[in-house]
């Protein structure tokens, strides 16, 4: 017989969990069978045990697994700065359509100048982009892999994203920076 009052609580019941608000939150092991879910961890930090990278069961536990996965993340980073550069060296070699567009511009003393625009394209269905659209497939999911790495907020791993991109750049970009003469039509 119960009182009115009081409040039965099942034996395989556990106990409410509310959050820093006072929201209620799913205890680790309910409803998710035998996995253990983990926190996502909200702040930055340094640590290498139960860091888990990007797919369940790729966990983290102990230093030699850190140094492994920052290796893998810089080289993943700059494999990504390396594919931006390579997509730009393909599409300038192979330009298809090349079109110049100039147009009259007043100058700071009242003369008129020309102004010209480069345009250049390819054709829709041609294999030069069908190629650049798989690599761009590639940099997109690459791209976010890296944020997702570095939504993990594990210091170790954000500083490989960051190392990785810094000397992809390095390495790559230094032929990017090209000054154009606009009045040069021999590109």
């Amino acid at each position: 017989m119960s009182h009115p009052h009081s409040h039965h609580v099942h034996p395989t019941t556990p106990p409410a969990i509310t959050d820093s608000h006072g929201d209620h939150m799913t205890p680790p092991d309910m409803g998710h069978g035998d996995h253990m879910m983990m926190m996502m961890q909200m702040t930055f930090y340094f640590g290498c045990k139960n860091v888990e990278l990007l797919f369940t069961g790729l966990v983290i536990n102990t230093p030699g697994e850190m140094v492994g996965a920052c290796i893998g993340v810089f080289l993943l980073a700059v494999f990504y700065e390396g594919l931006k550069i390579g997509r730009e060296f393909l599409l300038r070699r192979n330009q298809v359509n090349v079109r110049y567009n100039s147009m009259p511009v007043p100058g700071a003393d009242g003369t008129m100048l020309m102004e010209t625009h480069k345009t250049v394209g390819q054709r829709m269905l041609s294999l030069a982009h069908f190629l650049q659209t798989f690599l761009h497939i590639i940099q997109v999911v690459v791209s976010y892999f890296l944020m997702l790495v570095f939504m993990t907020y594990n210091g170790y791993l954000c500083i490989a994203v960051a190392a990785g991109a810094g000397l992809g750049y390095f390495l790559f970009s230094w032929k990017k920076a090209v000054v154009v003469d606009i009045t040069e039509h021999c590109h």
